[in-house]
């Protein structure tokens, strides 16, 4: 995608701008354990405005060929601590009020019910866009013009994210590690290897992590912080990789939109092989109609 702008129809009325918090420079006390991680890797009421859009067709049937993820369903034991759970229910706020819709659970359960009501309510390109608009909510634009502007896409940025995402939002996504890749014939620390994702595993749905994760993070973060990053899923463990400054491919070239759902999905939507990546280019080429 190449814009965070919602999909709506003329008589909608947008948001009003959303205020910001003032720019809070960082303190050395916290970059330090950024950089420690470069050096030492660890060891371890909107809903109804959308409503008139088009659904998501689901399979009334169970086709052939989907994921069974048996051998990774135990369940992951997280202790949040309570730094984790204001996070946690900060961007939860945040989804809740780009969509809408309003629930009552607490903790990471808040979170991944919020998801799932976008999920179950709006098709595929809304459901990305409503997660931009909440990630824009939750993350203070003057902070995200000043990483963009001080920290041009380099090897240092690139090493510096990936250290910053597995200090700082292992809460959202699990245990993760900062691994190597090849960049221009150098190596550089510039991956992070979730090694089981949480949402994921608490979702248990492949549609969600593509199209409530997957899609619109590699969006915000290029868009907004000019890290353009590849977010490699693995469906049969629930590991994932993060690669700064990787282009990603498009959904009809990335193996990822060819994946059916597991057997056990939480959302008890059934997906063809091809559902997701069909509707995308249905949605890709309404857009393109209209601009």
């Amino acid at each position: 995608m190449e814009s965070a702008t919602l999909l709506l129809q003329s008589n909608f009325t947008a948001p009003r701008a959303l205020t910001t918090r003032a720019v809070v420079p960082f303190r050395r006390r916290q970059d330090s354990r950024v950089f420690s991680v470069l050096r030492n890797p660890p060891a371890t009421d909107n809903a109804s405005k959308f409503a008139q859009h088009e659904r998501i067709p689901i399979a009334d049937h169970d086709p052939a060929g989907h994921i069974n993820n048996s051998s990774s369903s135990a369940s992951t034991g997280y202790q949040d601590s309570w730094f984790h759970l204001l996070a946690t229910n900060h961007l939860s706020q945040s989804v809740q009020f780009a969509s809408g819709i309003r629930n009552k659970k607490r903790g990471y359960e808040n979170l991944v019910e919020a998801a799932t009501a976008v999920y179950k309510n709006y098709n595929p390109i809304l459901q990305r866009e409503l997660v931009i608009l909440a990630l824009q909510r939750a993350f203070p634009r003057p902070i995200l013009a000043l990483i963009r502007t001080v920290m041009p896409n380099s090897r240092f940025t690139r090493e510096f994210f990936a250290a910053f995402t597995t200090v700082f939002f292992a809460w959202l996504v699990g245990a993760c590690e900062v691994k190597e890749s090849e960049v221009n014939g150098r190596r550089e620390r510039n991956v992070v290897n979730i090694k089981k994702c949480r949402f994921l595993e608490e979702s248990n749905c492949v549609g969600m992590c593509l199209n409530l994760c997957k899609v619109p993070s590699q969006t915000f973060i290029k868009d907004f912080l000019g890290m353009p990053v590849n977010m490699v899923p693995n469906f049969d463990d629930m590991s994932c990789e993060m690669v700064f400054g990787e282009e990603p491919l498009k959904p009809e070239d990335d193996p990822a939109f060819k994946q059916s759902c597991f057997k056990q999905c939480k959302v008890k939507q059934k997906h063809t092989t091809n559902c997701i990546n069909q509707y995308n280019k249905k949605m890709e080429a309404d857009h393109n109609k209209c601009t």
